[in-house]
């Protein structure tokens, strides 16, 4: 596996302990790359301190998704052509889909929006 883009979607059953087996296989390979708007997705969902400090140490040491300006251009045309098909997607889930498009890897989630997106996009979807 040379990498995998994990959505809030799967970090949540894989926090609350449920099985998860494609995300913890991947974080034992080292090979996670987390979207920056999941981190706030995350982290914002906390709800305690200790929560959000282990959610900042478990995410701190993997791989973040650099969202330069070229990256944002794609996300806008994914959702303007996502639209044009008739399909509504939050900038957030574009963006979390473009992380993987632009990596060309996996996107691990359980969010059916990413597999109607897939049926339209070269997008892989676990």
């Amino acid at each position: 596996m040379n990498g995998l883009v994990a959505d809030t979607s799967e970090w949540i059953e894989f926090l609350a302990g449920r099985p998860a087996d494609l995300l913890d296989n991947a974080l034992a390979s080292g090979v996670v790359v987390v979207p920056p708007i999941v981190i706030a997705e995350l982290v914002g969902g906390a709800r305690s301190r200790e929560e959000k400090m282990g959610l900042e140490d478990l995410l701190r040491d993997l791989v973040i998704h650099k969202a330069n300006f070229d990256h944002w251009v794609r996300v806008g045309e994914l959702r303007r052509t996502l639209r044009s098909a008739g399909i509504s997607v939050s900038a957030a889930d574009a963006h979390v889909a473009q992380c993987a498009l632009d990596r060309n890897v996996m996107l691990l989630s359980r969010d059916a929006i990413f597999t109607r997106i897939a049926e339209h996009t070269p997008l892989r979807v676990a």
